[in-house]
């Protein structure tokens, strides 16, 4: 059992954590790590399944060729998996999480910039997903038993998610795990029956067109390499619990392959589809594609199935962590909050066709900041700190890194300048910006030299 100053996330560096029970997460640093190589790569591949990808697929209709798309798509997770293995760097080696690890750029107090930019997004993704969820299963249960009652099955599908998530990563790890199979072969299945179906409009529409390599194909690869860049911030989170003995090429494999299955199935699924039918919103997507009501309840179930295992993983956990940071709660308190938050979004209000404008509006804003922040991060850490940390100091409110680095707030909002100016390509955008301005002050600016230990 975890001591109270492990679980309020204030824990020394000399007292790691020793054991990994069931829901006993906590922000000191990690010793004990509970996912092998496939373990991890499986539990990425089952919360990397986004029902956006098929939009995502979709929206690069009539732009670029079926080979093309299969590059952007292959591109924008390399990209990502080079992302992860750079900022997950300092999670993997020190075991320590996101918020721990931003304190090293943005001081103790300055974390809570990148904690909100992180959290709130995924909270209101957590309560969106999750409405999603309950309708397939609510259409399920209407086709199959003549019961439909989405606002019942909408509260008994949030409760069953934190229920799930109060088992902490020994939870998220089985689900996933077993998980990934069940998704692999729905995808597949699917994969198979658009190609069945649709195939000479397939053909026709997407093979024999010439399409583009110039800009709007860059644009696309950040379009799939947008939809996880929000985890790219606090992917330490993860790293941390992966056993050791991985290099960065086989971190960066690992990632990336992980994504890759997913990111490639669901988006050309939506492509194909949207290209053969005109159709682009991701259910009905699914819904054209089947043939019979056994595959139609498979994929609803399916797309059930994929909001538990993405919001456990990545709407859960980086919102938990940061209110047990900032609020010295311990995991399942912080849990059941970020649950219960999330009934606070109104998801059924932001699915509503006049809310999309203020939905997409919400996202490009927060978005532009996901890459700064990132490139501010790696630079403290890669460059500045030169992939060595002083563990202790991290954990010390009153020691060098108290307070705010004003440095990291102002190269992060720099970049954020950049990226809503080029919003087509703005994660590519705002990395330099972002990054040469934290250098920049961090070397220049006296206010800034007890950050630089």
């Amino acid at each position: 059992m975890q001591n109270q100053q492990a679980l309020t996330g204030t824990a020394k560096v000399d007292e790691p954590v020793q054991t990994k029970a069931a829901g006993e997460e906590s922000l000191a640093p990690q010793e004990t790590r509970i996912m092998g190589r496939l373990s991890y790569l499986l539990a990425w591949f089952g919360g990397c399944v986004s029902i956006g990808t098929f939009a995502m697929g979709s929206s690069i209709v009539g732009t670029l060729n079926l080979l093309q798309a299969c590059m952007a798509i292959a591109i924008g997770c390399f990209v990502i998996g080079i992302a992860l293995a750079f900022n997950g760097a300092a999670g993997y080696k020190y075991g320590i999480p996101f918020m721990v690890q931003a304190r090293s750029a943005f001081g103790f107090a300055g974390t809570r910039f990148p904690g909100l930019v992180r959290a709130v997004p995924a909270i209101v993704w957590y309560g969106f997903q999750s409405w999603i969820g309950a309708g397939a299963i609510n259409a399920v249960s209407a086709s199959l038993f003549g019961f439909d009652n989405l606002v019942f099955f909408f509260v008994v599908f949030q409760l069953l998610q934190i229920a799930l998530s109060m088992l902490g990563f020994q939870g998220i790890k089985w689900l996933e795990n077993f998980g990934s199979v069940f998704i692999l072969a729905s995808l597949m299945y699917m994969f198979y029956s658009v190609i069945d179906r649709y195939g000479d409009e397939i053909t026709t529409n997407l093979v024999n067109i010439e399409g583009t390599w110039g800009m709007p194909f860059w644009g696309a690869t950040m379009l799939f390499l947008g939809i996880y860049s929000t985890m790219m911030l606090n992917v330490s989170d993860y790293s941390r619990e992966l056993k050791k003995g991985s290099g960065p090429g086989l971190l960066t494999t690992l990632y990336a392959m992980s994504i890759l299955p997913c990111t490639l199935f669901m988006g050309l699924i939506g492509l194909m589809v949207s290209g053969a039918t005109g159709v682009s919103d991701p259910i009905q997507v699914f819904a054209s594609a089947v043939d019979n009501q056994a595959l139609l309840i498979t994929t609803l179930l399916f797309i059930a199935f994929a909001q538990v295992t993405t919001n456990v993983l990545n709407n859960v956990v980086p919102p938990t962590y940061i209110l047990m940071d900032v609020f010295k709660l311990k995991f399942r308190t912080a849990t059941i909050l970020v649950g219960l938050a999330a009934f606070g979004t109104f998801p059924w209000e932001l699915v509503k066709e006049e809310s999309s404008a203020g939905l997409q509006a919400f996202v490009q804003t927060y978005s532009a900041f996901l890459g700064p922040i990132f490139a501010v991060m790696v630079v403290d850490y890669f460059i500045l700190r030169r992939r060595s940390l002083d563990i202790s100091k991290l954990y010390d409110e009153k020691g060098p890194y108290r307070g705010v680095n004003y440095a990291a707030i102002v190269a992060s909002l720099v970049g954020a300048v950049v990226a809503l100016w080029f919003s087509s390509v703005s994660w590519y955008a705002s990395l330099i910006p972002a990054g040469v301005t934290y250098y920049l002050l961090m070397n220049n600016w006296s206010a800034c030299a007890r950050f630089r230990e």
